[in-house]
């Protein structure tokens, strides 16, 4: 069964169990467990194929893309770490149950506490600039015990992919040490003569909106990097290379594009001696682990017509949905629609109508002039490939609730088949008052 087909009987079974009301749970997240560990697997499978054996790999999950604990805890078990890139993402890893020595800090704003703990605790980390070097300069003199491993994150300058926020390489780029402005490709390796205890370099290229190739390019930029401070030091002083940065997602269609495999092989390709067993591995993979398996499933409250134009209101928007809501040249999802049951709606003469939310600006749309079958009230919308992102980064405009996750697998082609848990409880109201200092309500009275 694929996943499409898996998604429909969990849309059905969704509505028909009551997940999804028009009295309190208008909107909810589905996560396809079945898709989730496919993508693990595949993933596993395809940096064997090409590296050579006996050679350390260990990828690990960009818990942003997801930082809900049980789907960290699901990754553990399939054999991913986590990496964090602040001190709430390192207490979710924590809490998923990740050990420290599968876990890396990368964040370009640690601060001395954060830097100290992750010494303490034995969690691998890159220094961003050379002021944080310094810090870690200060902390791996007084430590009693030996460091865990840490390293450098470089920009290779490379260049911008078509998103300019997702696009880490360019020339002015706020991470890593620059390796083309004058003096600082000399400066890094002289970093490395002089402290044995780095041991990893870290590059991170981009995500959405970059080439593979592109990716493969920082890649080798990193790897040659190594061997040139590796022959300078006169021995392996760099033992292993940190690949940040996550595949893309073809968010045009249910193909996965481009897959593991395709990249594994372009980076042998590319750079042959990343796989040569010279190097350990270290991977950061977030939206492309989980994109495929969420489905955002709202109820259509409203239809109307302004200006000739169709319109379903519905309930999910930029609270949810907001980079696609205020950059959707860059972030288009698809729609899918379903019927007041949770059935597909099918019809050979689709409509064009947006497909707006609750949120109070005129903007909030996820969709724009989109051919679909008429949508009525009590329908529900499918925002589709949304399992990264999209349920953990929350946009608290109006202050609406967020909504559950629901989790399901499927044993069987019907609706009575699907089995779900739920990963996150929706907000309840009494919560978001209290995260909106509703107990301190007089405080400013007292002033």
């Amino acid at each position: 069964m694929n996943a499409a087909h898996r998604r429909d009987l969990a849309v059905r079974a969704a509505v028909g169990r009551g997940l999804l009301d028009g009295a309190t749970a208008p909107v909810a997240g589905l996560l396809d467990v079945t898709a989730v560990r496919e993508a693990a697997r595949a993933l596993h499978a395809a940096f064997a194929a090409v590296a050579a054996p006996g050679t350390p790999v260990l990828h690990t999950f960009a818990v942003k893309a997801c930082s809900l604990v049980p789907v960290l805890r699901l990754l553990a078990d399939e054999g991913l770490g986590c990496e964090a890139a602040s001190p709430g993402e390192l207490a979710l890893a924590r809490a998923a149950g990740v050990p420290a020595d599968r876990t890396v800090l990368d964040s370009p704003a640690k601060t001395r506490a954060e830097l100290a703990e992750a010494l303490a605790s034995g969690i691998a980390l890159n220094a961003d600039n050379p002021a944080e070097l310094a810090r870690l300069d200060a902390l791996v003199a007084r430590a009693e015990a030996p460091p865990p491993p840490l390293g450098l994150r470089v920009n290779p300058q490379l260049g911008a992919g078509s998103i300019d926020a997702m696009s880490t390489a360019t020339a002015t780029s706020k991470f890593g040490f620059p390796l083309r402005d004058a003096g600082a490709r000399d400066a890094v390796v002289q970093a490395y003569r002089d402290r044995p205890w780095l041991t990893r370099l870290h590059a991170h290229v981009g995500s959405q909106g970059i080439p593979p190739e592109l990716m493969a390019r920082g890649a080798a930029a990193v790897l040659d990097l190594a061997e040139e401070i590796n022959a300078a030091v006169g021995h392996t002083r760099i033992d292993t290379l940190d690949l940040g940065g996550g595949l893309p997602v073809n968010f045009a269609s249910d193909e996965t594009e481009p897959t593991y495999a395709d990249y594994a092989r372009l980076l042998a390709d590319t750079a042959p001696g990343l796989f040569s067993g010279a190097y350990g591995l270290v991977t950061e993979f977030g939206r492309s682990l989980l994109a495929k398996a969420g489905t955002v499933l709202a109820r259509v409250e409203y239809t109307k017509t302004a200006g000739g134009r169709r319109i379903a209101v519905t309930h999910a928007g930029a609270q949810l949905a907001v980079r696609t809501v205020l950059t959707p040249d860059a972030w288009p999802l698809r729609v899918a629609a379903y019927d007041a049951e949770g059935r597909p709606k099918h019809d050979d003469s689709p409509v064009v109508q947006d497909v707006a939310g609750p949120c109070c600006f005129a903007g909030d749309l996820v969709a724009r002039e989109r051919p679909l079958p008429p949508l009525e009230e009590g329908d529900h919308t499918a925002l589709l490939d949304t399992g990264a992102y999209y349920f953990s980064t929350p946009y608290a405009y109006n202050s609406l609730p967020r909504p559950a996750v629901h989790a399901y697998t499927t044993t069987g082609p019907t609706p009575t088949d699907v089995r779900f848990t739920t990963i996150r409880e929706p907000q309840t109201l009494a919560s978001l008052v209290h995260e909106s200092a509703g107990e301190l309500r007089d405080a400013l009275r007292e002033l």
